[in-house]
């Protein structure tokens, strides 16, 4: 409810930026990934879902009341196809209106706890194969990946490929709320059926204003990106030299490995007391034993930001190692 008419433009500069038909915004990606899956499956549908997606997809799929939910090890495209064999199996039997069971394959586009990139290209491949739909969170790809930041998506050349893709608009766009873009007819579905956006409030006007703005200024330029990058590959050097572990990260998240919970938490309180700011990754966000400092590069650091942040980085590992 409170649509304005800067929502509507909104949502049609989102749709431009992501090379879709159609976009429809929320106030949080959480909200969108609620209304993505909610709003299109019911109790008899089917969902294959990598083992690592974020909270919002798995809550996303419990708020829809899917009973048939199939998990596959991580990135893991053999156990992928396993699952959708047995998804196969299971659309068989036809739900109490008459239709056939919709298949859906949801995973994060970059996964948020260790920065690597979903194997986009062989899931759709696979998806197609087995008559499934695909939904891509891509929370962490907007604004970082593909030609000016249009995400993960247009990063592996799959522009039009992939069924339902959900964006955030709190970290590269840096306001707040979500999007889902996709088709006109399934926008068209959402916009009368979600019970996110019609029984929410909008986004305010002046963060309506200001996401206008983060994507005029991602499509004219990609000056940011490009400068991000930068501090990307130097960060990731850095650390690499100095003999942590950032374990399989393609992308601006950058894990430092530690395992052990309280050296992760006291690590991240040291760093704090030297003027940097890394959370402390621990369970249950990360299993046990899997712990880690989580580093988020911006492109609004300068070289000298990142060398001071290294040097941190040293110090407090010197002087934890003692």
């Amino acid at each position: 409810s409170g649509t304005h008419a800067l929502h509507v433009e909104l949502e049609k500069a989102i749709a431009q930026f992501k090379g879709t038909e159609a976009a429809v915004c929320f106030t949080s990606a959480y909200a969108a990934n609620a209304s993505a899956v909610q709003t299109l499956l019911g109790k008899d549908d089917i969902v294959v879902s990598d083992q690592l997606n974020h909270a919002s997809v798995i809550d996303a799929v419990r708020v829809a009341g899917v009973r048939n939910k199939l998990v596959y090890a991580h990135s893991d495209m053999a156990d992928l196809e396993a699952k959708l064999v047995a998804a196969s199996e299971i659309q068989k039997k036809p739900k109490a209106d008459g239709e056939l069971p919709l298949i859906l394959v949801a995973t994060d586009g970059v996964f948020s706890m260790d920065g690597d990139l979903a194997p986009l290209p062989k899931i759709v491949e696979l998806a197609k194969k087995y008559d499934a739909l695909t939904l891509v969170d891509d929370a962490h790809g907007e604004g970082v990946l593909g030609k000016g930041g249009r995400g993960v998506v247009n990063h592996f050349g799959l522009d039009g490929e992939v069924d339902i893709e959900i964006g955030s608009l709190s970290k590269a766009f840096s306001v707040m709320g979500g999007f889902i873009a996709a088709k006109q007819p399934l926008i068209d579905h959402y916009l009368m059926n979600a019970r996110q956006r019609l029984m929410s409030i909008a986004l305010t006007i002046p963060d309506t204003a200001a996401l206008l703005e983060a994507v005029t200024m991602l499509g004219e330029s990609e000056r940011l990106g490009q400068k991000l990058w930068w501090n990307v590959d130097y960060l990731r050097k850095g650390f690499t030299d100095l003999g942590f572990d950032i374990g399989h990260s393609e992308t601006p998240i950058i894990p430092v490995m530690l395992g052990d919970e309280d050296l992760a938490k006291a690590f991240s309180a040291k760093l704090f007391e030297e003027g940097v700011f890394a959370s402390p990754i621990v369970f249950p966000m990360v299993p046990k034993g899997a712990a880690r400092v989580r580093v988020i590069v911006s492109a609004s650091f300068s070289q000298d930001d990142c060398e001071a942040g290294l040097a941190a980085f040293k110090r407090v590992g010197e002087g934890l190692s003692r």
